[in-house]
């Protein structure tokens, strides 16, 4: 026998072992199967514009949020001023949203510094860096950066729009707050999915990110086969909402979207356009619905919830 030769007894010992690694793989493969994702696909949160119509004031918004269950919020600027304004500090509100277990995913803000004007547009610019100082300070990381003061009237040149961007992304980067560019499909500018696309490439910043809305996508007329085009690094937020076959896309208006699912948009095919493996994306509530406003803010706020959650769970 050759001194390589294995004996009986090891080769047995071999056997015994692989037979066992064998029987092993279907438990393994099972417990594959049944562990949870490393990272969700998807975080819940509520943009406070959905209870706004009860008038509860910023904390009363807060808490209404976190009993519903949701782990994060977008908030409006314009309350959270109001509300330090009046006495509390920016660790007072850091520390609420500790107890509250919420995180600040986002903010509303309506700085015009997209305008031709450059005298408005300057203090926009002062405006929006006071907002991002004051985000950063309770731990918000990105503010809405819609077309406002550009909605009606001519439209404005893309790449003029782009430079303008940049301009606004460089004050993200030295404040901690990146503006994320938001559609409005009512919009004489930033209405259609191609338009914020090119202003973001063009922008030549890596932190360009677009803020996309289902109701939004839907009014401005953006084809939604063309959503995969976009770059999966380009979506940190998605407002969540649905629209009624009745009004016509031409009449629609904020007011008549309604919860995720009760409406005739495609939600679940979208939600797996954006479903991207290690990457979690926060989907927002966002509605202005008058008939949701004569309800009960927590039950408005755990449908919502609970139909974003369901319509997430369908996977293609």
């Amino acid at each position: 026998m050759s001194d390589f030769s294995p004996t009986r007894r090891q080769t047995l010992a071999a056997l015994g072992t692989a037979l066992a690694a064998a029987a092993a793989l279907p438990v393994q493969a099972a417990a594959q199967a049944a562990a949870p994702e490393a990272t969700p696909a998807f975080s819940f949160c509520l943009n406070t514009s959905t209870i706004r119509g009860q008038q509860l004031g910023f904390r009363k918004e807060l808490e209404i949020a976190s009993k519903a269950g949701y782990n994060g919020v977008e908030i409006w600027i314009d309350p959270l001023q109001k509300y330090v304004s009046a006495g509390s500090s920016t660790g007072e509100v850091r520390r609420m949203l500790a107890d509250l277990n919420l995180k600040v995913e986002d903010a509303i803000g309506f700085a015009q510094w997209i305008v031709d004007d450059e005298a408005v547009r300057s203090k926009a610019l002062d405006q929006l860096k006071r907002e991002m100082e004051l985000l950063a300070e309770i731990g918000c990381k990105r503010v809405a950066a819609p077309a406002m003061g550009a909605t009606q009237g001519t439209a404005l040149e893309l790449k003029k729009i782009a430079d303008r961007y940049r301009t606004i992304l460089d004050l993200g980067e030295q404040t901690g707050v990146m503006p994320q560019l938001e559609l409005w499909g009512f919009s004489k500018n930033l209405s259609r999915l191609s338009e914020v696309m090119y202003i973001a490439v063009e922008s030549g910043h890596p932190g360009a990110r677009l803020l996309l809305d289902v109701y939004h996508l839907y009014k401005g007329g953006s084809d939604l086969r063309t959503l995969p085009l976009v770059g999966k690094p380009a979506i940190e937020v998605f407002h969540m909402n649905d629209y009624p076959t009745a009004p016509p896309r031409e009449t629609i208006g904020d007011a008549d979207r309604v919860f995720p699912g009760d409406g005739t948009a495609p939600i679940a095919s979208i939600l797996n356009t954006l479903r991207t493996p290690g990457k979690q994306i926060v989907l927002s509530l966002e509605l202005f619905n008058k008939t949701y406003y004569a309800q009960d803010a927590l039950q408005v706020a755990k449908t919502g919830l609970a139909k974003m959650k369901a319509l997430a769970s369908v996977k293609s």
